[in-house]
């Protein structure tokens, strides 16, 4: 037997079973059922009494005796019956859908141990499709028995528990033939680690929880020890075969501008990673990093003065966003900043007219234009530049692979990559899945940004709610009404927006009220966006098209309706429109009267920090690391034992362990690290085509 070898040929399964175990569980090979791991344990030394019930999940073990076996037919269901007893209590066992030769199996006014779920109906505990042994039977091993993921299919057709705790147990007497170490003595030494056979071994069958907690340690530092170990090779290899236009000038246009034209001081966290990335360009090695800041953490300002330098040094920049929307904030936002420079910057987008498109082609091809902000537009085989040499890409899991590629075969030596993002990612998927890119970190708001102030209302509130929206308005301020849906839903009885205009209107009969959706075409957009910048109207009814790309620092409240509807990043990236101004501005959370424990968690963690980081962890909970890391990683998640939420630290610790190594020994040439180096070729090379150790 092999690790390769098909299930079909372990003893106990055979080709009909190994079909079904396919394709329900997914599962093909020997080293597939090694991997299949218990969801729990159970002491099957402890029994319990039938007077000591209570209605519960988990399976439970009983001794007694089983009497009164019968069928029942209750119209076209038939089911069999029975009693069992011990000298507390009776209780019934009750199968369905049951095999023809099952009520001649069953041991009648014996000794049993019975294991399954309890059922409870009407005070009566009952237990469907018990695991029956004969007491002379029992195994005398005092191991915990695993409980393995199962399926009502499986069980059906007799794939029980028993079935796959003994399919597994005659595996893991193959285990000293199967397993190969994959650590080096000083690793196993230092962490103080089981050997990897009697990991797999005390994984399945544990001794006690002990040695299952050393088993769960070692398998989890396993997976995150090789998954850092691909990505830091990547990083690796990148910054050794990677060529890039070295950038050692700070010039004339970063130093006029920095001196004369930056409208407020850098932070400390801005000066730092500006810093990092000016190291970065310095060398003849492409730049490959990723720019994490907050909601106004001022991310477009290290961007225009990375652009900068980028002029200084003869080359061009280009800032790619997902959405037109997007791209118009920044493009408005380093326009204005640029004014007094004479600096020429330009806009190109789906949109942009044939006119605007030919004057930008020449101006790139030319060399006189050095800075573009554009969508996927950028992309066009047709946009050419003269010399690009910096592509700064906002919010990365919004592209594709093969877009940003084309993006980097804009020049003969690709350009210096940016990566940002107004989205805090936790840090374990920092570490985790960007362990390729180098990290920067924005992590405090300009000097005077006074915090938002979150407070959570119900429709009772709302005549009060609407009293402090006038007290703002009649201040000087301006607010905003999101809803989620543009028109009425038939199946969700949420606030819509049409709806919602027509209230506000009612409600706001002396202001003026304005409206804003993505269905509405980019000049009507435009036009509504027009009206309420300049103050002209004192309202905005809109939805999460104002996500991004609404800058109006003289708002100062948002009302968001029907929010237990939205996720927390999406309430985070709302409320970031307000407190863009010097005075004190407001997020008002409006909900019904009832709600979900995950939609309380999500308001209550709003109203109680503005932190993103510490956001972004709460909602890597509730919605799993799959959904924070977006559509383009879907599926990237599949760690057996290691979890992203709760696993913080041994991923801290094997990140920081892989660099001490690569460190020393890039290549795991020396003899003590062979054993790493072979079992990675073996296992994980194939998955990361990038790698050069052989």
């Amino acid at each position: 037997m092999e690790l390769g070898t098909s299930i079909e040929y372990v003893k106990g399964i055979g080709p009909e079973r190994a079909k079904l175990i396919k394709s329900v569980l997914g599962m093909s090979t020997v080293d597939d059922l090694l991997n299949f791991y218990p969801i729990r344990y159970l002491d099957k030394n402890k029994v319990y009494k039938i007077s000591q019930l209570e209605e519960s999940s988990i399976e439970i073990q009983l001794k007694g005796r089983i009497t009164q076996i019968q069928e029942i037919q209750n119209g076209k269901i038939k089911r069999l019956s029975a009693k069992f007893n011990d000298d507390t209590g009776t209780m019934d066992l009750v199968w369905f859908q049951y095999s023809k030769w099952l009520k001649e199996q069953i041991p009648i006014n014996r000794e049993v141990y019975i294991f399954g779920k309890i059922n409870v109906f009407n005070r009566q505990f009952s237990m469907p499709h018990p695991e029956i042994e004969a007491e002379e039977n029992k195994d005398g091993d005092n191991r915990l028995k695993p409980i393995y993921p199962s399926s009502e299919k499986l069980t059906k057709r007799g794939l029980n528990q028993r079935f796959f705790q003994t399919v597994l147990r005659n595996i893991c007497k193959e285990i000293p033939h199967l397993i190969e170490e994959n650590f080096p003595d000083y690793l196993t030494k230092a962490f103080k680690f089981l050997s990897r056979q009697h990991t797999f071994l005390n994984i399945h069958f544990p001794k006690d929880m002990e040695h299952f907690e050393k088993a769960d340690n070692r398998l989890k530092f396993e997976e995150s020890f090789f998954f850092q170990l691909g990505y830091a090779l990547k990083k690796l290899h990148h910054k050794t075969h990677s060529p890039g236009n070295p950038f050692p000038v700070v010039g004339d246009h970063f130093n006029n501008f920095y001196n004369h034209h930056i409208p407020f001081d850098l932070t400390n966290a801005q000066k730092r990673v500006l810093k990092e990335i000016r190291l970065d360009m310095k060398r003849p090695v492409q730049m490959n990093r990723l720019l994490q800041g907050d909601v106004g953490s001022g991310k477009t300002m290290v961007a225009l003065l990375t652009m900068l330098i980028a002029m200084d040094n003869g080359f061009q920049s280009c800032i790619m966003a997902p959405t037109e929307i997007l791209a118009q904030q920044h493009y408005n936002g380093i326009k204005d900043l640029l004014t007094e420079t004479g600096i020429n910057v330009r806009l190109l987008t789906g949109s942009s007219k044939t006119s605007e498109r030919k004057i930008i082609h020449e101006e790139l091809e030319n060399g006189t234009l050095s800075m573009l902000v554009g969508t996927h537009a950028v992309l066009e085989d047709k946009v050419k530049f003269k010399n690009l040499g910096l592509a700064i890409i906002d919010e990365q899991h919004r592209f594709g692979v093969a877009q940003r590629a084309k993006l980097w075969a804009k020049n003969k030596i690709p350009p210096h990559i940016l990566v940002m993002t107004a989205t805090p990612i936790p840090r374990t998927l920092a570490m985790s899945f960007y362990s390729d890119l180098d990290v920067s970190v924005i992590d405090e708001m300009p000097v005077g940004r006074k915090p938002i102030i979150t407070a959570h209302r119900r429709e009772k509130d709302r005549t009060y709610v609407y009293n402090f929206c006038r007290d703002e308005i009649k201040k000087g301020r301006q607010v905003y009404f999101v809803y989620p849906l543009i028109e009425e839903s038939e199946t969700l009885d949420y606030k819509n927006l049409m709806e919602g205009l027509d209230h506000v209107m009612d409600a706001f009969s002396d202001y003026n009220v304005t409206m804003l959706h993505g269905k509405m075409k980019p000049a009507e957009k435009d036009v509504a966006m027009n009206y309420f910048a300049s103050g002209k109207a004192e309202i905005m009814v809109a939805t999460t098209v104002i996500e991004v790309g609404v800058n109006v620092p003289n708002a100062s409240v948002m009302v968001i309706e029907s929010s237990e509807r939205f996720g927390l990043s999406q309430l985070h990236q709302l409320r970031g429109r307000v407190g863009r101004g010097a005075e004190q501005s407001y997020c008002i959370l409006m909900t019904s009267d009832k709600l979900s424990k995950e939609s309380r968690t999500r308001i209550k963690t709003m109203t109680e920090t503005n932190d993103g980081f510490k956001i972004s962890e709460v909602d890597m909970q509730l919605r799993g690391p799959g959904d924070i890391l977006g559509t383009q990683q879907s599926g990237v998640v599949d760690f057996k034992r290691l979890d992203l939420v709760n696993d913080s630290a041994i991923i801290k610790t094997t990140k920081n362990t892989v660099d001490k190594i690569l460190e020393t020994d890039p290549l795991l040439a020396n003899p003590d690290n062979l054993i790493i180096k072979n079992y990675y070729l073996r296992y994980y090379k194939g998955k990361n085509k990038w790698s050069k150790i052989s």
